[in-house]
Protein backbone atom coordinates (compact mmCIF):
# COMPACT_ATOMS: atom_id res chain seq x y z
CA UNK A 1 0.00 0.00 0.00
CA UNK A 2 1.43 3.60 -1.16
CA UNK A 3 2.26 6.55 1.09
CA UNK A 4 -0.12 9.24 1.02
CA UNK A 5 -1.11 12.56 3.01
CA UNK A 6 -3.70 13.24 4.79
CA UNK A 7 -4.51 16.54 4.50
CA UNK A 8 -5.69 18.50 7.90
CA UNK A 9 -4.61 21.80 7.07
CA UNK A 10 -6.27 25.07 5.02
CA UNK A 11 -3.85 27.48 4.58
CA UNK A 12 -0.87 27.33 2.00
CA UNK A 13 0.97 24.55 0.44
CA UNK A 14 3.79 23.19 2.28
CA UNK A 15 6.37 25.09 -0.09
CA UNK A 16 5.63 28.28 0.70
CA UNK A 17 5.88 27.92 4.72
CA UNK A 18 9.49 27.10 4.21
CA UNK A 19 11.69 29.64 6.10
CA UNK A 20 15.34 28.91 4.90
CA UNK A 21 16.51 32.24 6.98
CA UNK A 22 15.27 30.74 9.93
CA UNK A 23 16.47 27.70 11.49
CA UNK A 24 14.27 24.87 11.59
CA UNK A 25 14.40 22.01 14.30
CA UNK A 26 14.22 19.47 12.36
CA UNK A 27 16.59 20.73 9.82
CA UNK A 28 18.90 21.44 12.56
CA UNK A 29 18.01 17.61 13.88
CA UNK A 30 19.01 16.84 10.19
CA UNK A 31 22.45 18.43 10.31
CA UNK A 32 23.75 17.12 12.89
CA UNK A 33 22.93 13.72 12.11
CA UNK A 34 24.79 14.49 9.21
CA UNK A 35 21.98 14.73 6.60
CA UNK A 36 21.93 17.18 3.56
CA UNK A 37 18.40 19.17 4.46
CA UNK A 38 19.09 21.93 5.71
CA UNK A 39 20.28 25.74 5.00
CA UNK A 40 22.58 28.32 6.10
CA UNK A 41 20.61 29.10 9.20
CA UNK A 42 20.58 25.78 10.11
CA UNK A 43 24.36 25.02 10.25
CA UNK A 44 24.83 28.46 11.93
CA UNK A 45 22.83 27.27 14.84
CA UNK A 46 23.87 23.91 15.04
CA UNK A 47 27.17 24.79 14.94
CA UNK A 48 26.88 27.33 17.78
CA UNK A 49 24.46 24.77 19.56
CA UNK A 50 27.76 22.71 19.16
CA UNK A 51 30.08 24.94 21.22
CA UNK A 52 28.21 24.75 24.74
CA UNK A 53 26.98 20.93 23.97
CA UNK A 54 27.75 17.76 21.88
CA UNK A 55 24.32 17.81 20.45
CA UNK A 56 25.29 15.68 17.57
CA UNK A 57 25.74 12.88 20.47
CA UNK A 58 22.28 13.83 21.46
CA UNK A 59 20.56 13.29 18.01
CA UNK A 60 22.58 9.95 17.25
CA UNK A 61 21.88 8.46 20.32
CA UNK A 62 18.24 10.01 20.36
CA UNK A 63 17.79 8.29 17.29
CA UNK A 64 19.08 4.42 18.60
CA UNK A 65 16.61 5.31 21.57
CA UNK A 66 14.04 5.22 19.01
CA UNK A 67 15.41 2.30 17.11
CA UNK A 68 15.34 0.32 20.60
CA UNK A 69 11.57 1.53 21.54
CA UNK A 70 10.04 0.60 18.13
CA UNK A 71 11.70 -2.50 18.12
CA UNK A 72 10.75 -3.51 21.56
CA UNK A 73 7.10 -2.59 20.60
CA UNK A 74 7.05 -3.96 17.51
CA UNK A 75 8.39 -7.14 18.79
CA UNK A 76 8.55 -8.04 22.39
CA UNK A 77 4.92 -5.95 22.83
CA UNK A 78 3.29 -7.25 19.46
CA UNK A 79 2.08 -3.76 18.45
CA UNK A 80 0.94 -3.46 14.77
CA UNK A 81 0.25 0.58 14.77
CA UNK A 82 2.38 3.35 15.47
CA UNK A 83 1.34 7.35 15.56
CA UNK A 84 4.72 8.72 15.84
CA UNK A 85 4.29 12.68 16.59
CA UNK A 86 6.55 15.04 15.21
CA UNK A 87 8.43 13.30 13.18
CA UNK A 88 11.12 15.13 12.03
CA UNK A 89 12.74 14.43 9.30
CA UNK A 90 13.66 11.28 7.21
CA UNK A 91 17.07 10.04 8.41
CA UNK A 92 18.37 6.73 8.84
CA UNK A 93 16.15 3.93 10.62
CA UNK A 94 12.44 5.77 10.39
CA UNK A 95 9.70 4.21 12.60
CA UNK A 96 8.01 2.92 9.41
CA UNK A 97 11.41 0.64 8.22
CA UNK A 98 12.07 -0.74 11.61
CA UNK A 99 8.06 -1.67 12.64
CA UNK A 100 7.88 -2.68 9.15
CA UNK A 101 10.73 -5.31 9.12
CA UNK A 102 9.68 -6.75 12.24
CA UNK A 103 5.94 -6.58 11.37
CA UNK A 104 5.05 -5.76 7.71
CA UNK A 105 1.35 -5.64 8.17
CA UNK A 106 2.54 -2.75 10.57
CA UNK A 107 0.34 0.72 10.12
CA UNK A 108 2.36 3.85 10.60
CA UNK A 109 1.19 7.64 10.88
CA UNK A 110 3.57 10.19 11.17
CA UNK A 111 2.63 14.18 12.31
CA UNK A 112 4.56 17.24 11.85
CA UNK A 113 3.84 20.48 10.62
CA UNK A 114 7.06 21.48 9.35
CA UNK A 115 6.46 22.51 5.69
CA UNK A 116 10.39 21.14 4.71
CA UNK A 117 9.27 17.62 6.63
CA UNK A 118 5.81 17.02 4.41
CA UNK A 119 8.27 17.64 1.16
CA UNK A 120 10.47 14.87 1.82
CA UNK A 121 8.35 12.47 3.63
CA UNK A 122 5.90 12.47 0.25
CA UNK A 123 9.19 11.41 -1.81
CA UNK A 124 11.03 9.51 1.01
CA UNK A 125 8.59 7.61 3.52
CA UNK A 126 7.53 4.93 1.60
CA UNK A 127 6.63 1.82 2.90
CA UNK A 128 9.17 -0.83 3.23
CA UNK A 129 6.20 -3.48 2.98
CA UNK A 130 3.50 -3.34 -0.07
CA UNK A 131 1.39 -5.31 3.68
CA UNK A 132 1.69 -1.98 5.68
CA UNK A 133 1.17 1.59 5.09
CA UNK A 134 2.67 4.57 6.17
CA UNK A 135 0.54 7.81 6.04
CA UNK A 136 1.79 11.41 7.02
CA UNK A 137 -0.56 13.88 9.08
CA UNK A 138 0.49 17.61 8.20
CA UNK A 139 -0.78 19.11 12.03
CA UNK A 140 0.36 21.17 14.58
CA UNK A 141 0.36 19.05 17.85
CA UNK A 142 -0.80 21.28 19.45
CA UNK A 143 -4.45 20.04 17.98
CA UNK A 144 -4.46 16.72 19.15
CA UNK A 145 -8.05 16.67 18.04
CA UNK A 146 -7.18 16.60 14.22
CA UNK A 147 -4.19 14.30 14.79
CA UNK A 148 -6.72 12.03 16.11
CA UNK A 149 -9.21 12.56 13.56
CA UNK A 150 -6.42 12.16 10.58
CA UNK A 151 -5.34 8.94 12.17
CA UNK A 152 -8.72 7.28 12.25
CA UNK A 153 -7.95 7.20 8.51
CA UNK A 154 -5.29 4.57 9.03
CA UNK A 155 -5.56 3.15 12.32
CA UNK A 156 -7.87 0.91 14.14
CA UNK A 157 -8.75 2.90 17.27
CA UNK A 158 -10.24 -0.08 19.06
CA UNK A 159 -6.52 -1.83 18.47
CA UNK A 160 -3.97 -1.12 20.83
CA UNK A 161 -1.48 1.76 19.44
CA UNK A 162 2.24 3.32 20.19
CA UNK A 163 2.22 6.84 20.45
CA UNK A 164 5.29 8.31 20.53
CA UNK A 165 6.83 12.32 21.45
CA UNK A 166 10.48 11.64 20.57
CA UNK A 167 12.41 14.88 21.41
CA UNK A 168 9.47 17.39 20.54
CA UNK A 169 7.56 18.18 23.73
CA UNK A 170 9.80 20.60 25.21
CA UNK A 171 8.41 22.56 21.93
CA UNK A 172 5.10 22.97 24.03
CA UNK A 173 4.11 26.37 24.38
CA UNK A 174 4.15 25.02 28.64
CA UNK A 175 4.32 22.41 30.37
CA UNK A 176 1.14 22.33 30.98
CA UNK A 177 -0.04 22.58 27.11
CA UNK A 178 2.49 19.42 26.61
CA UNK A 179 0.83 17.44 29.27
CA UNK A 180 -3.08 18.30 27.78
CA UNK A 181 -1.69 17.16 24.61
CA UNK A 182 -0.39 14.14 25.61
CA UNK A 183 -3.00 13.17 27.73
CA UNK A 184 -5.65 14.06 24.93
CA UNK A 185 -4.53 11.57 23.08
CA UNK A 186 -3.79 9.03 25.39
CA UNK A 187 -7.15 9.14 26.40
CA UNK A 188 -8.43 8.60 22.92
CA UNK A 189 -6.50 4.90 22.04
CA UNK A 190 -7.36 2.06 23.99
CA UNK A 191 -6.24 0.07 26.43
CA UNK A 192 -3.15 -2.12 25.69
CA UNK A 193 -1.30 0.97 24.03
CA UNK A 194 1.57 2.51 25.03
CA UNK A 195 3.41 5.71 25.38
CA UNK A 196 7.04 6.35 24.39
CA UNK A 197 8.51 9.85 24.95
CA UNK A 198 12.36 11.01 25.09
CA UNK A 199 12.82 14.93 25.55
CA UNK A 200 15.66 16.93 27.13
CA UNK A 201 15.39 17.58 30.57
CA UNK A 202 16.76 20.98 32.39
CA UNK A 203 19.66 19.22 35.05
CA UNK A 204 22.61 20.78 32.52
CA UNK A 205 22.88 24.79 32.80
CA UNK A 206 25.28 24.38 29.67
CA UNK A 207 22.36 22.78 27.71
CA UNK A 208 19.77 25.22 29.01
CA UNK A 209 21.70 28.42 27.90
CA UNK A 210 21.94 26.42 24.56
CA UNK A 211 18.08 26.32 24.30
CA UNK A 212 17.72 30.08 25.46
CA UNK A 213 20.19 31.00 22.35
CA UNK A 214 18.07 28.41 20.12
CA UNK A 215 14.91 31.26 21.39
CA UNK A 216 16.30 34.19 20.21
CA UNK A 217 17.32 33.04 16.45
CA UNK A 218 13.46 33.30 15.91
CA UNK A 219 13.31 29.36 15.42
CA UNK A 220 9.99 27.69 17.64
CA UNK A 221 11.94 28.04 21.08
CA UNK A 222 12.71 24.72 22.96
CA UNK A 223 12.63 24.61 26.57
CA UNK A 224 14.19 21.68 28.79
CA UNK A 225 12.25 20.08 31.44
CA UNK A 226 11.79 18.53 34.64
CA UNK A 227 12.46 15.42 34.86
CA UNK A 228 9.16 15.04 37.52
CA UNK A 229 7.44 17.32 34.48
CA UNK A 230 8.37 14.30 31.52
CA UNK A 231 7.32 11.55 34.93
CA UNK A 232 4.02 13.28 34.41
CA UNK A 233 3.25 12.14 30.85
CA UNK A 234 2.84 8.70 32.34
CA UNK A 235 0.92 9.11 35.10
CA UNK A 236 -1.85 6.24 35.72
CA UNK A 237 0.19 3.74 33.20
CA UNK A 238 2.19 0.87 33.49
CA UNK A 239 6.01 1.58 33.38
CA UNK A 240 8.41 -0.45 31.09
CA UNK A 241 11.46 -1.39 32.74
CA UNK A 242 13.77 0.04 33.35
CA UNK A 243 11.33 3.57 33.90
CA UNK A 244 11.94 7.02 33.34
CA UNK A 245 15.74 7.44 32.82
CA UNK A 246 18.78 8.44 30.46
CA UNK A 247 17.62 7.31 26.95
CA UNK A 248 20.83 5.88 26.66
CA UNK A 249 20.59 3.72 29.66
CA UNK A 250 16.98 2.24 28.42
CA UNK A 251 17.45 -1.04 27.32
CA UNK A 252 20.92 -1.12 25.83
CA UNK A 253 21.73 -2.78 23.29
CA UNK A 254 24.53 -5.77 24.89
CA UNK A 255 27.50 -4.38 22.28
CA UNK A 256 27.26 -1.37 23.23
CA UNK A 257 26.90 -1.39 27.22
CA UNK A 258 30.09 0.07 28.41
CA UNK A 259 30.97 2.22 24.96
CA UNK A 260 27.92 4.85 24.53
CA UNK A 261 28.56 8.28 26.62
CA UNK A 262 26.25 8.69 29.57
CA UNK A 263 23.96 11.31 28.51
CA UNK A 264 21.98 12.73 31.32
CA UNK A 265 20.48 15.53 30.11
CA UNK A 266 18.09 13.22 28.22
CA UNK A 267 15.31 11.45 29.43
CA UNK A 268 12.82 8.80 27.58
CA UNK A 269 10.48 6.10 29.04
CA UNK A 270 8.12 3.85 27.22
CA UNK A 271 4.53 2.73 29.30
CA UNK A 272 1.48 0.88 28.52
CA UNK A 273 -2.11 2.02 29.34
CA UNK A 274 -3.74 -0.04 31.22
Amino acid sequence: MSFHVVDVRDDQEPNHRIRPDIPGAARIWNYWLGGKDNYKADWEAGDAALQLFDMATVAKQSRQFLIRVVRFLAGEAGIRQFLDVGTGLPTMQNTHEIAQSIAPESRIVYVDNDPIVLAHARALLTNTSPDGVTTYIDADYHHPELIISGAREVLDFEKPIAVLFMGVLGHARSFDAAREVVAHIMDAVPPGSYLAVNDSNDLNPDFVTLCENYKSTGAVPYIPQPIEQIRSYFEGMEMVEPGVVSITEWRPDPTDIGSVVPLPETTGAVARKP
